[in-house]
């Protein structure tokens, strides 16, 4: 089968999926963390399925990836993502909105998939990021792995941590400031000021261990 034969099966078999999800495009797009007009020009031909876009369906989706590229076995196979042993678990959870506590969140009905990767310690939950205030270090659609910090811990200052507030959650760099009961929470994008917050507002940090920028392959 050629390169462009291979693509159209492909493509094929993610409008399937769609199908089977009930997912209208837009729908689908939201789900995957990728631009509509991007995914449309996937599924009219005029741009041929990335692998950053098939590992995008593979995590968000939980489908098998040997049926999504191969065509073979079952899209969700008994022994599916959920319950491989081995690997990190990677949730279906944008860590930078809401105020939920996250670890009510990390449990089995979040888990969308598993990652084995170089690095990757299988114990560190990997979570969805959204906004720009971290470009170029984070993308929108970036997936980071995050290793809970104690509160009383030392905090590795110039670090990037999930920092958990009352009502919302950051990904920021924590830098040290002059008042020891402050700490400063730079981005790396320079459109966004620093933040400046009591240490003792900080409710649960994370800190980011590995940063999968799988995004920019789309």
């Amino acid at each position: 089968m050629t390169l462009p034969e291979m693509s159209a099966s492909i493509v094929e078999r993610i409008k399937w999926l769609m199908q089977l999800l009930r997912k209208s495009q837009a729908e689908f797009s939201k789900l995957i963390g990728l631009d509509p007009a991007n995914l449309s020009r996937v599924l009219t031909g005029k741009t041929e399925p990335s692998e950053g876009l098939l590992y995008r369906i593979i995590v968000n989706t939980g489908v098998s990836k040997d049926w999504l590229l191969e065509g073979s076995n079952v899209p969700f196979p008994k022994e599916d993502s959920h319950n491989m042993r081995g690997g990190a678990p990677v949730y279906d959870i944008d860590v930078t909105a809401g105020a939920t506590p996250l670890e009510r969140m990390f449990t089995d009905e979040y888990i969308v998939g598993r990652m084995m990767l170089p690095g990757l310690n299988p114990d560190y939950p990997i979570v969805r990021v959204s906004g720009n205030s971290m470009i170029p270090e984070l993308t929108p659609g970036s997936y980071i792995s995050i290793r809970p910090v104690p509160l009383d811990a030392p905090i590795m200052w110039g670090g990037i941590y999930v920092v958990v507030l009352s009502d919302f959650r950051l990904v920021k760099y924590v830098r040290r400031n002059s008042d020891p009961a402050l700490v400063t929470l730079h981005s790396a994008n320079p459109d966004y000021q620093d933040i400046e917050i009591p240490r003792s507002d900080i409710e649960a940090l994370y800190r980011v261990e590995n940063v999968i920028n799988h995004a920019t392959l789309a």
